[in-house]
C-alpha cells in the first residue's frame, strides 16, 4: 500500500509540473512556459535586465502565475526557489530571476541578444566665426552694452556659419539709410547682418558685413560655411566681424544674449586673443 502512495503522489507532481508548461499566445509548443512566482510572502521586483541592479519595471506579488518567453543569463541570485543565474525574461520585456520562480523542469528557449541601439546623434559641429584673433569682449566696463565679441579682419575675410542651422535673417540696419558704403562711429546698426537659428534654440549674429549676405531666409547652412564676408557697414570703425549668441531665442534680444567665449569653448572652440 505504502508504494502505490508513492507512485500516486509522483503522477500527481508529474501532472502538476505539465501544467506549468503552457504555451504562449503566438508561440509554439515549448516556446514558451508558466512559473508560479515563489518569494515566501513579498513582492518580486521584475528588472529592465537580467540583473538585480538593472532599473525597476514592476513587482509582481507572491504566487502570481508568470509567462516566460525565454531565459538568458545573467547575475546569479540565491532565491527561494533555487540559485541560479537565468533570468526570465516576460512578454513585457522585462525579467525576472528564476531563483523565485516554480516551473517545470523542460528547457526553456534561450533569449535572443536585445536589438543593439542606435548610436547616439553626434553633438553639432561649432567652428569660429572667422579666421581672425579677438578684439573687443563681451559687455566689457567700459562697453557694457556691446552684446558680442569683436574679431577685427581684412575687409573681404570670409565669415562663417559657427555650427549648421537654418537662417532667419538677412537685413541692412543702419542710422544712414544704407549699408553699402562703410559706416562709422555713431552711425549705428549692425549694418548688413545675418542670424542663423541652430538646435537647441540657440542664435548666433554676424554684423557688420561688407555687402549683403549671400544666403537667404530659410536656408539652411553647415557649420563652417560662407555666410558672408568681413566689412564695416553699420556703427563701425573699421573691417572686424561682430559675433553674437543668443539662447532661448528667437527673437535674439539684449536679453538673452550671452557671453560667446565660454559658449564657443565648452563646445570644443577655442578662440586666439589680441
Amino acid at each position: 500500500m505504502r508504494g502505490r502512495t508513492v507512485l500516486v503522489g509522483l503522477a500527481v507532481a508529474a501532472t502538476a509540473a505539465a501544467a506549468l508548461l503552457v504555451t504562449a499566445p503566438g508561440a509554439s509548443a515549448g516556446d514558451a512556459a508558466t512559473g508560479v512566482v515563489d518569494t515566501r510572502g513579498i513582492v518580486l521586483n521584475a528588472r529592465g535586465g537580467p540583473s538585480p541592479d538593472a532599473e525597476k519595471r514592476g513587482a509582481i506579488p507572491h504566487g502570481r502565475t508568470v509567462t516566460i518567453v525565454c531565459q538568458q543569463p545573467g547575475a546569479t541570485v540565491t532565491g527561494t526557489v533555487r540559485r541560479t543565474d537565468l533570468w526570465n525574461r516576460l512578454p513585457d520585456g522585462s525579467y525576472v530571476s528564476d531563483a523565485y520562480v516554480e516551473r517545470g523542469a523542460a528547457a526553456l528557449p534561450v533569449c535572443d541578444a536585445p536589438a543593439a541601439r542606435p548610436p547616439a546623434e553626434p553633438a553639432p559641429a561649432w567652428v569660429p566665426p572667422v579666421a581672425a584673433r579677438l578684439g573687443s569682449t563681451f559687455r566689457s566696463a567700459h562697453r557694457p552694452a556691446h552684446d558680442g565679441i569683436d574679431f577685427p579682419a581684412r575687409k573681404g575675410t570670409p565669415v562663417r556659419a559657427a555650427s549648421g542651422g537654418t537662417v532667419i535673417r538677412v537685413a541692412c540696419q543702419s542710422g544712414t539709410g544704407t549699408c553699402d558704403a562703410d559706416g562709422f562711429i555713431g552711425a549705428g546698426g549692425c549694418g548688413w547682418y545675418a542670424e542663423i537659428q541652430h538646435a537647441g534654440a540657440v542664435v548666433t549674429r554676424y554684423c557688420h558685413l561688407v555687402r549683403r549676405p549671400p544666403v537667404a531666409v530659410g536656408q539652411a547652412v553647415t557649420a563652417g560655411q560662407t555666410i558672408g564676408h568681413v566689412g564695416s557697414s553699420g556703427n563701425s570703425s573699421g573691417p572686424h566681424l561682430h559675433f553674437e549668441v543668443h539662447r532661448d531665442a528667437a527673437p535674439a534680444t539684449d536679453a538673452n544674449a550671452v557671453n560667446p567665449v565660454p559658449f564657443l569653448q565648452a563646445r570644443g572652440v577655442a578662440l586666439s586673443g589680441r
